[in-house]
């Protein structure tokens, strides 16, 4: 039997695990002021060395609309989708992001990708985030700016799902075995019109 939580709405404890079984996610909400999101927004949407995402997918190059950057400590190399990125050094508004990010969530991280969804008909497809680069069973820190966009979790064996939105200024941590037995998207929707920013800090082993 496949069922549904959906928890639009509902107000959030950062203590609470969002997830039936199987991993941790905890929401924390709008962790920054408006204004504060705001200037992230605007700096991250104007600043940053946005650039198409690729993957090979079936030896086929997929370019895709959606925008990504990749930062961390030093120029670690990532993998995923079949294609190699290395990283560009923190800028200092990163480095302050990165300190809040950490002291909200009691997690170190060396490294994120930024992801650019122009408007609601670019999402993400389900994945799970388990690259033989990241450090197993990290936790993840995803933070939005922007659009709000509904965001879901499906398990892989009971096909359950929980679906929540994410808001302007957000703070949502994946941890514990969330990778392993999770599959997580950005649904498209042609509600939204306006851009969303999302940062995903990491963990990449050496």
């Amino acid at each position: 039997m496949v069922t549904m939580l959906d928890l639009f709405n509902q107000s959030y404890n950062p203590q609470d695990n969002l997830l039936p079984e199987g991993g941790i996610v905890n929401y924390f909400g709008p962790i920054l002021s408006l204004a504060e999101s705001d200037y992230y927004y605007n700096k991250f949407l104007n600043d940053v060395q946005w650039q198409n995402d690729r993957a090979i997918i079936f030896g086929k190059e997929i370019i895709t609309k959606r925008k990504v950057a990749w930062y961390g400590n030093e120029p670690f190399e990532y993998t995923y989708s079949n294609t190699t990125k290395k990283a560009l050094i923190w800028t200092d508004d990163l480095l302050v992001l990165k300190g809040i990010i950490e002291e909200k969530s009691g997690e170190t991280f060396n490294s994120f990708l930024l992801n650019l969804y122009h408007n609601g008909s670019e999402g993400m497809a389900w994945h799970s985030d388990a690259e033989k680069d990241l450090k197993k069973n990290g936790a993840i820190a995803s933070v939005s700016f922007g659009a709000e966009r509904k965001f879901a979790f499906k398990h892989k064996s009971t096909k359950e799902t929980v679906s929540l939105q994410l808001d302007h200024g957000s703070l949502l941590i994946m941890a514990g075995t969330t990778q392993t037995n999770w599959l997580h998207r950005l649904p498209p929707t042609k509600k939204i019109h306006k851009p969303r920013i999302n940062l995903t800090f990491r963990t990449i082993l050496k």
